[in-house]
């Protein structure tokens, strides 16, 4: 591959915008590696941010990549490994050099190391837990240990606690003294003498406040706990529903086990979109640009097949009205309108309703008020869009009778649309099944057969 084809191949991510990389960038680096010019590779990569150098090593080949992690070498920083998608994060930690590997993994914070653990096989977790501290692989492995997608896995184990009675002054002496700070917080927790938060002070108020200005009297009345095994879910919620910029997670006993800052929190809230956009679409939510063809083809084909068996049914119900259909052309020409109209309001009904139930916007005390209205609108849809087709069905075949049938089925399938888009997902939402998950077929199934019954059903009935 030249270098033409491996720049042009996928320009969309790589044009020229105000952030990320563009296209010379790119090549100038490629050309680096090519001729296997090290300083000229470190020059260009080093006023790169962490973010761009693994959307870097996302967009080109495999490689590419290998020559260009090999050539770049001790430079390769551990931020790169957090920044990186986990479908390539595993090829690239079996590229690295050991040492290289050890030193990036050490400047890395508690929480990005057991997040780089989490999607690793067994050897290589040994491998970066054996390159760490003692004091550092404790932390790890009891992270580790925690239910996956829980607080405290998501947590890291930096934090800044004094004891409730200190004044401002104490507090600062102490962070002046202290070697081993955070590389980046927000509050200082304050603990009682069992270690258990009973509030915190952001940073902004304890260096505006006098030295002998006690913290108690400075807490933020947004102070909450998080449980170590609380949902990783329910963290991002609980950071959104309260402007959180970090909050404490305590153990079964109260006790101050680290800290969630909001950076973590936001990545949570945007693999739950995500997830939820992938699997709407019947894709699985470890689908990645990076994967291979059969990896690719697995991930989408278990939700074709259940799109055919829902397909088979509507083709059923078409099947029990082949006579009408043979006796009127015309009915087999207008079915796809119905069908799709039908198909298309569902989705949208069904979206916002998926998103409501993720956020908790939709729950069981405001289902009823939203699905009427969802059904209003359905009804108002269906007889605005019932009227133009009818008239364009009565213009096209000049059949006055088929307007009606054409208009009353438009009718009937949107209301059904609204019905299903929005009753389905809270249906499978009651039951534990996720509603992104599995409301599309059931959605479209429900679309299908009621249009198709409706619209060949009164066709039978009015015009045969």
């Amino acid at each position: 591959m030249d270098d033409q084809e491996r720049v042009t191949e996928d320009e969309t991510p790589l044009e020229e915008e105000g952030y990320g990389l563009n296209r010379r960038e790119v090549a100038a680096i490629l050309d680096a590696v090519d001729v296997g010019d090290r300083d000229a590779l470190i020059e260009l990569m080093e006023p790169l941010h962490a973010a761009d150098i693994a959307d870097l090593l996302e967009q080109i080949d495999s490689p590419d990549r290998r020559r260009l992690i090999a050539l770049y070498g001790v430079e390769f920083d551990g931020d790169i490994l957090s920044e990186l998608d986990e479908s390539i994060r595993e090829e690239v930690i079996g590229v690295l050099n050991p040492d290289v590997l050890a030193d990036a993994v050490r400047d890395l914070e508690s929480d990005d190391v057991v997040d780089l653990l989490e999607d690793l096989e067994e050897p290589q977790q040994q491998a970066i837990i054996g390159a760490l501290d003692d004091a550092d692989q404790m932390v790890v492995r009891q992270a580790l240990s925690y239910p996956e997608d829980s607080a405290g896995r998501l947590m890291q184990r930096e934090v800044v606690a004094v004891p409730e009675h200190w004044s401002v002054g104490e507090a600062i002496d102490f962070m002046r003294g202290k070697e081993d700070l955070p590389e980046q917080f927000y509050h200082v927790i304050l603990v009682d003498p069992r270690h258990r938060p009973t509030g915190y002070v952001t940073l902004g108020k304890i260096m505006s406040a006098p030295r002998a200005q006690a913290l108690q009297d400075m807490t933020e009345d947004s102070f909450r706990t998080i449980p170590v095994d609380q949902d990783e879910e329910d963290v991002a919620y609980a950071f959104n529903q309260y402007h959180l910029i970090s909050t404490p997670v305590v153990d079964d006993e109260g006790r101050l086990a680290g800290v969630i800052t909001i950076d973590d929190a936001m990545i949570v809230l945007d693999e739950e979109h995500e997830e939820d956009m992938l699997r709407m679409a019947g894709v699985s939510e470890e689908a990645s640009l990076s994967d291979n063809v059969l990896e690719t083809m697995r991930g989408r084909a278990t939700w074709l097949f259940v799109n055919l068996v829902t397909a088979i049914f509507a083709s059923l119900v078409i099947d029990l009205f082949s006579d009408t259909i043979d006796q009127m052309v015309a009915l087999a020409v207008l079915m796809p309108i119905v069908a799709s109209m039908g198909g298309n309001a569902g989705t949208q009904t069904m979206a916002v309703a998926v998103r409501a139930i993720a956020t908790r916007d939709l729950t069981g005390q405001n289902a009823r008020r939203i699905i009427r209205r969802e059904l209003v609108v359905g009804a108002l849809n269906g007889a605005l869009f019932g009227l133009a087709m009818a008239l364009v069905a009565a213009f096209w075949f000049g059949v006055p009778m088929l307007a009606v049938v054409i208009g009353s089925a438009m009718l009937m399938t949107q209301v059904a649309a609204a019905f299903g888009g929005i009753v389905i997902p809270l249906l499978l939402d009651r039951l534990k099944i996720d509603p992104a998950l599995a409301s599309g077929p059931f959605v479209t199934t429900v679309t299908d057969v009621v249009g198709f019954f409706a619209f060949l059903g009164l066709a039978s009935w009015v015009l045969l």
